[in-house]
């Protein structure tokens, strides 16, 4: 995949490894951005997180740094996505 999406492109590719994660079949338009990730939707753990963020990687041709966490929490999905987005031109 190319390195190069608009911001709702990216939001897209986000909510779908997450709903892969937490093993769930929807529609990613349907999940909201201010989905907890850890909620009654979402059962993203901690591990499974590791494993979400590795995937995003590959997905997008893209590496994450390794001080993603320094300074953030990730709580929601548009956590992910604000994350992720400074990655991708």
């Amino acid at each position: 995949m190319t390195n190069t999406l608009d911001e709702a492109a990216l939001a897209v590719v986000v909510k779908q490894v997450l709903l892969a994660e937490s093993r769930l079949r929807m529609d990613p338009a349907d999940l909201r951005d201010d989905e907890p990730l850890n909620g009654g939707l979402l059962r993203v753990t901690s591990m499974g997180f590791l494993g979400m963020l590795i995937k995003l990687e590959d997905v997008l041709g893209i590496e994450l740094p390794d001080d993603i966490f320094v300074g953030r929490t990730f709580t929601t999905v548009d956590d992910v996505v604000q994350a992720v987005r400074g990655r991708v031109a």
